[in-house]
């Protein structure tokens, strides 16, 4: 009697412990479903935000790929605009270059000109001031001469103040001809030679008695 007791308690208490066992198992099963079903609400968020980060980055891409496009259209139109405007510029610059040259060579045949007229009317005014000087009287001849030493004087002078030159300074001719009124250089009536000397000393002539009074 004892030992079916025993055995009856041992068959409770398996069965106790099994049912224990099962409550257990289930709670535990319960858990991992809840889990389980998180992780799917998870992964099922990670997909739909993953599904809109890629929506959104082919939207940005796309505009920014137009807006990079946009651009380049417009600066390949300002640098064909560029490009026209140097062209432009440089025929101009050609246009320019071959008018200067034009009115260079005119300055030049102008200038070439205006010096043969110039050595032609002093050539006129020396024949001229020659036949002149030919029928002056000697006297009359060294009031001319001495007046041309004046005249270099006074040219000399002129020279040395624009020219900011020391007393010891010595002119050329071609020098002194701006300060002439014809431009010509005075010649002695009588055929004698100027020599200009410096700006601190008297002109003087060849041909004695021709001197500046001191």
């Amino acid at each position: 009697m004892k030992l079916k007791n025993w055995v009856l308690w041992c068959c409770v208490a398996a069965l106790l412990a099994t049912e224990v066992f099962l409550f257990l198992a289930n709670r535990q099963k319960d858990a991992a479903l809840v889990q389980l079903h998180e992780s799917q609400q998870k992964v099922a968020q990670l997909q739909s935000d993953l599904d809109q980060l890629k929506s959104s980055s082919v939207a940005t891409l796309s505009t920014e790929n137009a807006r990079l496009r946009a651009e380049n259209q417009g600066l390949t139109q300002k640098f064909a605009q560029l490009q026209n405007e140097i062209n432009q510029s440089r025929q101009q610059n050609q246009k320019l270059t071959q008018q200067v040259e034009t009115a260079h060579n005119t300055l030049q045949q102008q200038q070439e000109q205006l010096q043969a007229m110039q050595a032609e009317n002093q050539q006129a005014a020396t024949v001229t001031e020659a036949t002149a000087e030919q029928a002056m009287s000697p006297a009359a001849q060294l009031n001319t001469c001495i007046n041309n030493l004046r005249q270099i004087d006074a040219a000399k002078q002129q020279w040395a103040l624009e020219n900011d030159k020391t007393a010891d300074a010595i002119p050329s001719a071609q020098d002194l001809l701006p300060y002439f009124s014809n431009l010509v250089f005075p010649v002695c009536p009588s055929g004698g030679t100027y020599t200009i000397n410096a700006v601190g000393v008297l002109p003087t002539c060849s041909v004695p008695g021709h001197v500046l009074p001191q």
